[in-house]
């Protein structure tokens, strides 16, 4: 090839190396983040002393120290709506007797 015929090609290979994309980066990989556990709520009822007896009887409750900050219900009893963060409910099913949960409130 003579080189007045290399000059024309070598200019339609830089116009075309200009409208070339640049190369793309590498994908960055992020490690995978764990779920931050939810805080446990404050126990303001006691709750967690007698977390125990869920699933035994109701017979088992012990005696309260203060009646008014405790209320045991079954789950279909009818109840007030009002809400004392330091009252432990204890809910316990009609028919069985047995407790089935308990939360504050």
């Amino acid at each position: 090839m003579r080189s007045s015929a290399r000059i024309p090609l070598l200019a339609a290979l830089a116009v075309l190396a200009a409208c070339a994309a640049p190369p793309r980066p590498p994908p960055t990989v992020q490690a995978p983040v764990a779920p931050r556990p939810r805080p446990e709520p404050p126990d303001t009822c006691g709750l967690k002393t007698v977390r125990g007896l869920v699933g035994q009887p109701r017979s088992s409750i012990p005696v309260p120290v203060n009646p008014a900050l405790r209320r045991v219900t079954c789950t279909t009893c009818v109840q007030t709506q009002d809400y004392n963060p330091r009252r432990l409910n204890i809910y316990y099913d009609a028919d069985t007797g047995v407790i089935e949960r308990m939360a504050c409130g």
